[in-house]
């Protein structure tokens, strides 16, 4: 599938993504069949999680929202 870029609410995919809301955070992880999201009390543990979700998705950053 090398030159295809899939398209969900107009982000390529896949992607990673992280977000704070009521104390606790989220790293949302987009691949082409499948959407996973993980919380986490400690902002740190989310950006490890995310780091290593970007990481083996081969992506240049993730998002923070």
């Amino acid at each position: 599938m090398d030159g295809v870029v899939v398209m969900l609410n107009g982000k390529d995919l896949p992607c990673v993504e992280v977000v704070e809301a009521c104390g606790e955070w989220f790293v949302r992880v987009v691949e082409e069949h499948q959407e996973l999201t993980r919380s986490f009390d400690l902002e740190s543990f989310a950006l490890a999680y995310a780091e290593g979700q970007r990481m083996r998705l081969g992506l240049d950053g993730f998002e923070r929202l």
